[in-house]
């Protein structure tokens, strides 16, 4: 059963999604990768955030980047949302991602950067979780 949930708004989002993809590999964590937009998909999208048996969510969007907020806007799990550089530098998608309003909050991580997603994901887990704690610490002493 995957722990992760892996949501992108697009498939021509691939190279930052793979980032987060691989990184949950190399620490043995399972996940679901899904392609639905927030602007395109919404009942697929809900759908996906209802059924998921995912502790954490991983939202990838470019320009608008709608889909962190609207994904935290439907679950009480921690939602992480990547911004993709499409625009602006990604400048766009950072700030659409940051500003949510009080009450649905969203984490944030660089443009791009779905290895720290996936980090911050297994970090969450990690509380509860003391194999995964081990492998970080592990991976930390290793730099």
């Amino acid at each position: 059963m995957e722990r992760v949930l892996i949501l992108s708004g697009s498939k021509s989002d691939e190279e930052t999604y793979r980032k987060a993809a691989k990184t949950l590999e190399e620490y043995g964590v399972e996940y679901k990768l899904e392609i639905a937009s927030a602007h395109r998909n919404p009942e697929l999208v809900e759908k996906l955030v209802k059924e998921t048996k995912a502790d954490v969510i991983i939202a990838v969007a470019g320009l608008s980047a709608a889909l962190p907020g609207v994904v935290a806007s439907k679950t009480t799990k921690p939602v992480i949302g990547v911004p993709v550089n499409v625009k602006l530098e990604g400048l766009d998608a950072l700030l659409s991602i940051m500003q949510m309003p009080p009450g649905v909050p969203v984490a944030t991580v660089g443009i791009d950067n779905g290895k720290n997603a996936a980090l911050l994901a297994i970090q969450v887990l990690a509380l509860k979780d003391e194999k995964l704690a081990k492998k970080l610490r592990d991976a930390r002493e290793k730099k």
